[in-house]
């Protein structure tokens, strides 16, 4: 049987998307999520994944195309019936064929098999959704493993995201109990349906392909129980080892607990992998070919040439659309000031250290993160949004902060959640990883959205002073200048006054003038300024 397949919404309501590299070749064989394609939108390389088990019958596009979201790019030839690969919950309201057994849609109203010379017949086309639910990949795995249906969830994440808690709430009220969630999978641990890195393949394959008595020798450490968490602290070595083993740090059992949230250390992430590493390899191997092909660049200019046209898409042209949207939508003010961050240099030097011990390198983003959030807590209507089409003011109760990054395709901002609720370490871990995957273009659309806030580091490539653009539609973007040393006239306990070199830090705050006052701005950035200067106050955020 032949499937067809729509290139799906891979981004947040985009109406095309351009095929950066195909991962698979015409006859080669796939399992169920296995990434097909690389399809580049709304700033994010995103890999669509295949939705059958089956073979690549026919690829309908060449790489560089633009492809119109809901037209069909490639086929599969799939053995069986699609009963067999679909949850219990969907094949349930299917009709039944004649002779009682259960049919696909296919087969109702066939009655004579497929029609002569209808070169359609036993072709079915995999609809893309209508209404889209936002959800990442491994909340999709697990819904399906656990026979959910996704549009029928209310998502309790930013913006109606449907969550692995949402899908679990869901499961255990159809019978599932927590003893069935937590037990461990063919691979020895826990189910592995949260997974979202590099091998979306491997859940369907262990599950489809793979031979349950050869996977059931390798159990997870007697010492240390299962997990299934939404957030894991790990140091930045500890992250690099998991991505190459291709495993989700949130479900490595965790012996040890910092800042009150579970700590995974490599030996655990060691452990974990060695029983899954034999069916993520072609998938490793598969990305890094896409990865290097995607690092081969054309040359600047060739012999002789004075001028070279480049297509304008892709991530460029989205930027440029989101520059133009924000400058037309919001007016613009930006509000300068200059803040004495002496005791914040000497605060960071004494905790480096501390932070290299559990291998996560420690700037000063988090510290400005941290005083950014305790402002917005103050000034609301820095964390609001306006909903022009309701003609609303939306205040949010949660601080999603945007890290602006310079990467070589051009800027990208991978949003840290609720940033209000971690630590320093965990800011400055969670910041790093998410830095870094921007700048390798594996980052998910999922991290690149929900942002109630921006920060930008202009002080990186020595900047000082700047006017940033803002994220429309947040209420305001930070500028971060380069810390450099300035003489001040400092007053000491007795009052009286001398000129010293302090380490002085440049700001530049956008706002948008139909939401924030320009009082509201300056005492806004007067109050990050305070935070900065006296950064033991941050203890108490």
């Amino acid at each position: 049987m032949v499937r067809k397949f729509q290139l799906p919404d891979v981004g947040e309501g985009v109406a095309e998307g351009e095929l950066v590299s195909w991962l698979v070749a015409e006859g080669d064989d796939v399992s169920e999520d296995q990434p097909v394609a690389e399809v580049e939108t709304d700033k994010a390389l995103v890999e669509v994944p295949a939705p059958v088990d089956g073979s690549v019958r026919e690829l309908r596009y060449e790489e560089g195309d633009v492809i119109p979201v809901g037209e069909v790019f490639v086929t599969f030839d799939v053995d069986g019936k699609l009963e067999d690969r679909e949850p219990e919950a969907d094949r349930a309201s299917k009709p039944a064929d004649v002779d009682g057994s259960e049919g696909t849609t296919d087969d109702v109203g066939d009655t004579g098999g497929e029609p002569a010379g209808d070169p359609d017949a036993g072709t079915a086309e995999i609809e893309t959704p209508q209404e889209r639910v936002f959800a990442p990949p491994r909340v999709r795995r697990l819904a399906r493993e656990e026979g959910i249906v996704l549009s029928r969830l209310e998502g309790s994440g930013p913006d109606g995201r449907v969550t692995t808690v949402d899908v679990r709430a869901a499961a255990g009220s159809a019978g599932v109990t927590e003893d069935d969630e937590a037990e461990p999978s063919e691979t020895g641990s826990a189910s592995s349906a949260d997974s979202d890195t590099v091998e979306p393949a491997s859940a369907g394959a262990e599950s489809a392909g793979q031979d349950p008595s050869r996977e059931a020798s390798a159990d997870p450490s007697p010492q240390v129980e299962s997990s299934d968490r939404e957030r894991t602290l790990a140091a930045p070595a500890t992250r690099r080892i998991a991505q190459e083993e291709g495993v989700d740090l949130d479900v490595v059992p965790a012996a040890e607990q910092r800042d009150g949230e579970a700590f995974v250390t490599p030996e655990a992430v060691r452990e974990y992998a060695d029983p899954q590493r034999r069916p993520q390899q072609a998938d490793r191997e598969a990305l890094e070919a896409c990865e290097a092909a995607a690092g081969e660049t054309e040359p600047e200019f060739a012999e002789g040439e004075r001028e070279r046209r480049d297509p304008f898409s892709g991530v460029r042209k989205r930027i440029a659309e989101a520059m133009v949207e924000s400058k037309y939508s919001a007016p613009h003010v930006t509000h300068h000031d200059e803040v004495d961050v002496t005791a914040l240099v000497e605060a960071r030097e004494r905790l480096k250290p501390r932070a290299e011990e559990q291998g996560i390198r420690l700037t000063y983003m988090p510290f400005i993160m941290k005083a950014v959030v305790a402002a917005l807590e103050e000034f609301p209507e820095m964390n609001a949004v306006i909903d022009e089409e309701h003609e609303e003011i939306v205040y949010r109760d949660y601080y999603n902060l945007g890290v602006a990054t310079a990467t070589d395709v051009g800027l990208m901002v991978p949003v840290v959640e609720d940033a209000d609720r971690k630590g320093l370490l965990q800011l400055s871990s969670e910041m790093n990883e998410l830095v870094q995957k921007a700048r390798e273009r594996s980052v998910s659309p999922e991290e690149l959205r929900g942002s109630t806030f921006t920060v930008t580091n202009v002080g990186g490539i020595g900047g000082e002073y700047a006017t940033p653009i803002l994220n429309y539609p947040e209420a305001g973007i930070l500028a971060i200048g380069e810390i450099k040393r300035k003489p001040r006239v400092v007053t000491d306990e007795s009052g009286d006054e001398s000129i010293e070199p302090r380490s002085v830090l440049t700001l530049s705050l956008s706002f948008d003038h139909r939401l924030v006052d320009g009082a509201v701005g300056a005492r806004f950035t007067n109050t990050v300024m305070e935070y900065l200067e006296n950064p033991e106050l941050l203890l108490l955020e």
